[in-house]
C-alpha cells in the first residue's frame, strides 16, 4: 500500500474514531452553552462567527424557504438547525455517528417541526443527490490537499447552484503558531490539522465549474477560518 493510500485511510479513520470518542465530548462542550475553559470559549466564539457569516449570506438572498441545502460535516447541527428554523430543506450528514445523534437530539428539542431536516451518518465522499446549495464548514482542516481536492470535486457534483467551504488558511504566521503548538492541540487531543493556501482552494473550485462570489474570514486567538462562497459558472 502506498503512503498516499495509507494517509487517506489513516486520516478518515482518525477523524471517525476521534469524533466518536474523546473528540465528541470535547467538541460537544465547545459547541454547547455550558462552562468551558478560555481556549475552548475562544474556539466556540470563532466557530459561531463562521456560522453567523454563512447564515447572513444565505438570509440576505431571501430565498431560504425555497431551496435545498446539504450540510456536509454537520457536527452537532450548529448550522443545520438555524437553517431548518429558516424553513430551508436541509440534509445534514457527518462521518461521526455520535455527532449526528447529538444533532438529531438538539433538533428535536429546538425545532417545532423537523419534517424539513434529515440527519444521516455518511462519509462525505459517499453523499448522493442534488442540492441547490452544498455547505462544508470546518472539515477540510482534517485532510491534506490531495484529499481535499477529491472532496471538493464530489461536493461540487452535488451542488446545482452554490458551494460554500471553510478551511484553515495557510499563512506564514499560522504555520509558525502551529509548529510551536499554540494554535492546535497536540496529537493526543485531536486529529491532524492541515492548512490550505487560499489560491489552491480557489483553483479547485474553478476547475469544478465554480466562481467565487463572497469571501469571509474568522480570526480569533485560537480559531482561524477562511470562508468562500462559489456559484456555478458552467
Amino acid at each position: 500500500m502506498t503512503n498516499t493510500i495509507k494517509d487517506k485511510v489513516n486520516d478518515k479513520a482518525i477523524v471517525k474514531e476521534y469524533f466518536n470518542a474523546t473528540g465528541f465530548d470535547r467538541w460537544r462542550r465547545i459547541y454547547g452553552e455550558g462552562e468551558v475553559n478560555k481556549v475552548q470559549q475562544d474556539i466556540r466564539t470563532g466557530h459561531q462567527q463562521t456560522i453567523d457569516t454563512v447564515l447572513a449570506w444565505l438570509k440576505a438572498d431571501g430565498n431560504l424557504a425555497a431551496i435545498s441545502i446539504c450540510d456536509a460535516g454537520c457536527g452537532v447541527g450548529s448550522l443545520t438547525i438555524p437553517l431548518a428554523q429558516a424553513q430551508a430543506k436541509v440534509f445534514a450528514s457527518d462521518i461521526s455517528e455520535k455527532m449526528v445523534g447529538e444533532g438529531k437530539e438538539k433538533a428535536q428539542a429546538i425545532l417545532k417541526d423537523t419534517s424539513n431536516v434529515t440527519f444521516a451518518v455518511q462519509d462525505l465522499e459517499e453523499l448522493t443527490g442534488k442540492y441547490h446549495t452544498v455547505i462544508c464548514l470546518d472539515v477540510l482542516i482534517h485532510y491534506p490537499l490531495e484529499e481535499a481536492a477529491k472532496m471538493i470535486a464530489h461536493l461540487a457534483s452535488l451542488a446545482e447552484s452554490r458551494l460554500i467551504l471553510s478551511f484553515a488558511p495557510k499563512t506564514f504566521c499560522l504555520t509558525i503558531l502551529k509548529k510551536i503548538g499554540e494554535l492546535f492541540p497536540g496529537p493526543s487531543k485531536t486529529t491532524r490539522a492541515y492548512q490550505h493556501r487560499e489560491q489552491d482552494i480557489i483553483k479547485l473550485l474553478e476547475a469544478n465549474g465554480f466562481a467565487i462570489q463572497r469571501q469571509g474570514m474568522t480570526s480569533t486567538r485560537f480559531y482561524y477560518s477562511r470562508i468562500l462562497e462559489a456559484t456555478r459558472s458552467s
